[in-house]
This record gives structure tokens, sequence and C-alpha cells, in this order.
């Protein structure tokens, strides 16, 4: 045996819903990310509550992309594929490479087992054309219960270590350092130390087993950090990284923060990570329905807080009456949409792009809103951090698209340093306008001044009726409205982003333009593209509206544009819309899955023949 380097690799865990492959999968994750390795992760899970066992719709994966360097995806396919059952093995395999490692655990492969994955013979591993060389076959669950009998646990708690053994298999494959799982565990269940240590106690099993058999395997493998940048770091989700996004604008502006939300899937853990935090002054709602979450939100920021609320493609469609109300008051309010599969409820625990247009334009009447979207999970702290300052120092409310991918998803995050965020200045009512001031009187950049309830002098009114842009009456007057209307077109305009940012090659035969989450995987296909020989460029997306001023010179500049989007071309229409005379070429998938990169590289090169 001998240790080998690597610059990456890809695991994926799979099994039951009630396997934790989950939990494996992070814990892996995060002590990749501790060591310093750039880290994806994809967590791949049915909607089902709790499918029955074993069966093929239940099969729940957990994929993680770890390297030498910067990861950009959560990787095509897996070099080492952990099957806990035979319904895994069935429907993950397609996900492994041609020579990957394959542990699965033969005590969940009986003949019954069979039967449910549909297998028609015992010989399974034939049957799928697997060469048993290449699988470490353990009795996993015997072993298990072998480890934890001096326990005192019933059976059903000794199944539930299952994954942790899986992970020591893992851990000794890759030469991870059991002692960062172990610190894991003990801070996961602090209050429950009996089931740590039975874990721990599980996972060196697991690490033994490969060390003393050396599992059908000829190397160990270890992928070292090739550079490390100085700083705390700590692997994310979008859903943590935007709950801290808010939580570090409320505090850079000196407000409290106020999350009204309802439960939906893929967003709820932001409510659920904001509820932890009453110690940075958050104040979380758990409301009876949408429309009361951004309500209530909007009631928060009218009385002087960061108003947020958090939901999904359906959620936004219940909310936009109460995000225009906030459009016609200009007040300032985040609303997060992570977007999930629709038409409604759609595929609830999958990844789509397809609410672009409704952020945009999914409300009644000119109600113009600026557009954000977050490039990974990472990204999702500055994402929501710069939402939550262009709603307060704007006056306005602002959308903010993630996804199921990258909100599930991780990556390694480096803990920014608060002195060296952004200022963040709400357009407060100055004191010299005391009884001169009005509701609708702006500031020089046309953004209405803000009066929080209680200073003397500065009582007012607002309301989903017109008003006046003088005396803040309601006013149907027709010229008042056609004011208004562009006034509040104007506010948007005037918000200042960075320009459109182009990797690659600056004499590029194609430019690869996408927005939001698809940022790594479009990103890696420039990057094998390039390999090939082919000059290639690559522009994301992230403010959509308004979009960056030199939005037109960049997409014109070049021969050929491919537009690439998870949904039916939302982004490319709007940049027809926005740019006189751009017509690109478009790849769009509507799967509910990532892109696959090794797709985008042939669909691109054969644009780039044409």
């Amino acid at each position: 045996m001998e240790v080998k380097e690597l610059d990456q690799v890809v695991v994926r865990f799979s099994g039951d819903s009630g396997d934790g492959m989950q939990l494996a999968g992070n814990i892996f994750s995060t002590v990749s990310a501790t060591v310093g390795n750039g880290i994806s992760t994809f967590p791949d899970y049915p909607a089902d509550i709790r499918a029955p066992q074993g069966s093929l719709t239940g099969v729940s994966g957990f994929q993680v992309h770890i390297g030498a360097g910067k990861v950009y995806t959560p990787g095509d396919k897996c070099d080492v594929l952990v099957a806990m059952n035979a319904a895994a093995l069935k429907t993950q395999y397609r996900y492994a490479k041609p020579g990957a490692t394959i542990i699965i655990d033969t005590d969940s492969f009986g003949p019954k087992d069979l039967e449910k994955a549909q297998f028609a013979t015992e010989d399974y591993l034939g049957e799928m054309g697997i060469d048993p060389d290449r699988v470490i076959q353990c009795p996993l669950t015997t072993m298990v219960k072998d480890c934890l009998a001096d326990s005192g646990m019933d059976n059903k708690a000794m199944l539930k270590c299952r994954n942790m053994f899986a992970l020591g298999l893992v851990c000794w494959l890759f030469d991870r350092d059991l002692n960062l799982v172990a610190n894991f565990l003990r801070e996961k269940f602090a209050k429950k130390p009996a089931i740590a240590e039975a874990n721990i106690k599980v996972i060196q099993a697991g690490w033994d087993y490969g060390h003393n058999t050396h599992s059908s395997a000829i190397n160990v493998y270890r992928v070292e950090t090739k550079e490390k940048t100085p700083g705390r770091y700590m692997d994310i989700t979008g859903n943590k990284a935007t709950a801290y996004g808010f939580i570090a604008a409320a505090e850079k502006a000196g407000l409290r923060l106020y999350l009204g939300s309802y439960p939906i899937t893929p967003a709820t853990d932001v409510l659920h990570e904001l509820s932890k935090h009453k110690s940075c002054g958050v104040i979380t709602v758990q409301c009876e329905d949408e429309i009361s979450g951004c309500a209530s939100a909007l009631g928060a920021s009218f009385a002087g807080a960061l108003g947020v609320t958090s939901t999904s493609g359906p959620g936004v469609c219940l909310k936009s009456e109460a995000m225009n109300l906030a459009v016609i008051m200009e007040l300032p309010l985040v609303v997060l949409d992570v977007q999930r599969g629709g038409p409604a409820t759609g595929l609830p625990t999958k990844s789509e792009q397809t609410d672009l247009l409704q952020a945009l334009f999914g409300r009644n009447g000119e109600s113009p809103m600026p557009v954000l979207a977050a490039t990974s999970p990472a990204d999702c702290f500055d994402a929501a951090y710069q939402a939550a300052k262009m709603a307060l120092e704007h006056m306005t409310p602002v959308v903010l698209l993630t996804d199921a991918y990258i909100a599930n998803g991780s990556g390694a995050f480096k803990l920014p340093e608060m002195a060296k965020l952004d200022a963040i200045n709400p357009p407060y009512v100055p004191e010299e306008l005391k009884g001169k001031w009005t509701p609708y009187m702006r500031a020089e950049n046309g953004t209405r001044y803000w009066a929080i309830p209680g200073r003397e002098g500065f009582a007012h009114i607002l309301g989903g009726l017109e008003k006046d842009s003088n005396t803040g009456a309601i006013s149907t007057n027709p010229e008042n409205h056609d004011l208004m209307t562009r006034l509040r077109q104007q506010k948007i305009d005037n918000i200042q982003v960075p320009d459109l940012e182009v990797d690659g090659d600056a004499d590029a035969d194609l430019l690869i333009v996408g927005f939001g989450s698809t940022y790594g995987h479009l990103h890696s296909a420039m990057d094998e593209l390039k390999a090939k020989g082919y000059k290639v460029a690559q522009a994301q997306f992230k403010y959509l509206n308004p979009l960056p001023k030199n939005t037109a010179a960049v997409l014109t500049k070049y021969k050929k544009v491919v537009v690439a989007e998870q949904n039916m071309g939302q982004l490319a229409a709007y940049l027809r819309m926005k740019v006189d005379g751009f017509v690109p070429y478009q790849f769009n998938q509507v799967k509910g899955q990532p892109f696959v990169v090794e797709e985008l590289v042939n669909a691109f090169e054969e644009i780039i023949k044409k």
C-alpha cells in the first residue's frame, strides 16, 4: 500500500432517506474544508417524507467534490460510490465513472432487497456489468452491530450508525484525520454524548476495516491543498450563508433584522438558521401564509428594521401583492426566492432557474424591482449582503434569487471581517426638513427619504393607493401618476452595480453567458474547451436589474454568444429585449439537476465549429 496524491476526487454517498447519507456527506465535506481543500457539494434527495425502505424512488444521495485547488462543481460523475442497499446501487451507478470504487453493504443485498430494486438475478454485479474487483463488499450492518454489541443501544439505534461505518471507510480511503470527525460529532451531539461516542466508535471501526483488509483498493489517496490563504474557514451551505449575509447587513446598518416567513422547501433552512440568532437582534416569525410573511416584513421595514421574507417560486406568486405594496410605498424589503422545479408544486426538492421572469415582471402595473442572483453557496453571503444594502440605501424591495442546488449545496467559505464589508447608509430624512417634509420627498439620487415612526415632526401615512409626489396625499391625477411611475423607475435605473466581468480569452470565438448558480459548471466547461485549444470566454450575470452598464458592449463584442440556463430561455429573451440586435445561441435544460459539464462542452464545441 502507498499513499498517492490526487488533484481532485468525487465521492457520492447513497442509501435510503433514513440512512443518514446527507450527514455522512456533510461531515466528509466539513473535514475536507477544514484541511483547506476546495469543496463543492450536491445533496440529491426525493420529495417523499419517508419513502418505502429499499424502494427505487426513496434513494437519497449526497455528492462531494474535493480538490487541491478551487472546485467549481460537485463533479459530473464520482470516483467513489457508497451504496448502502440494492436500490442505491441500481439508481446511483449511473453517476459513477467507469473505473470508480464502489462500497456496498452486502447485508442489504438479500433476495427481498434485490426484488425491491428490480434485479432479475442474484448476480447483481454481473447484471449491471460491474467488475467485482472494483467493489468493496462489506457486511456493514453486521459489523456495526458487533461493534456496538456492548453499548446497550437497541437494534434500531444501532442501525442508525451504519452511515458512520461507511464514512470511516471513506476517511481511510482518503487518509482523513478521524480526530476532526470526532470533534464534529461531539459538537453536533453535545447534548447526547453517548450517541456521539457510539458514532465515533463506529467510524473508527470503518477506518480499521479498510486499514486491516486493504479493502480491495490498491492505494490510499490524499488530496493536498496547493494554495492556502490565511483566515478562518468553514464548510457552508447556501442557505446558511444567506442567513449570515442578512445578519451582517443588519449589524452593519445598525438595525434589527426581521424575517417573516412561511415554511417551504428548499428555503425553510434560512428560517431555521436565523431563529438561532436572537442574540444578534434577529426576530423570526413563522407566519400563517406567504402573503402575511411578506406583509409582516414590510411592516417591520416601516417601523425601521431590515425586513426580509423567504420563500420559493410558488410562494413568490402568493407574495406578489405585498411585494407590489412595497414598490408603491417605497420601503426596503428583501424577498429571497430559493428556486425549485415548477410549475405548481412541481419538483419541491429539485433545482431550476425558472423564476427569473417572475422576479423581473411578475406583478401588476409598472413595478420595477432590483434582482440579484447568487453564483455559489459561498457567494450567497455577499449576494444577501448586497441585496440588503441595495434595499436599505434605495428604499426599494429587492429580489434575491438562489436555488435548491446552491442553497443545499456547500462550499469552503472564508469568514469575512465586518470592518471590511461595504458601509450601509440608509437615506434617513434630515432633521433640517422638520416641518417641511412630506412622505415622497426625495434625495438627490431619487430615493425617497426614510422617516422612522417616533421622530417628532415626521409622522406620516403610507399605503397602496397612488400618492401625490408633493403632498403625499392620495391622488388620481393622470400627470401625477405618470410622474410617480417614472420616478420609481428612475430610482432603480440610478442604482450603481459592478460591471459585467469576462473571464477567459479576450479574443474568444465563443462567449458563454449565464446567470446565478450555473457559474461553476459554465466555468468548468470553459476551462475544458480552452484545454482543447479553443478560444473561449465566460460572462456570468449576478446583477439582473438593473443590468451592468457594460452589458451591451460585452455581448456585442464577440462573434458567437451562447446563453446557457436551466429554463427555456428566460435570460436570453430578457437580454434580447435589452440589447438591440443581440441574437445568441441557446443551451436550455429543465431537468431539476445541475448541468453536466461534459454535455456543455460537447454542445459549445458544436457551436464553435458551425
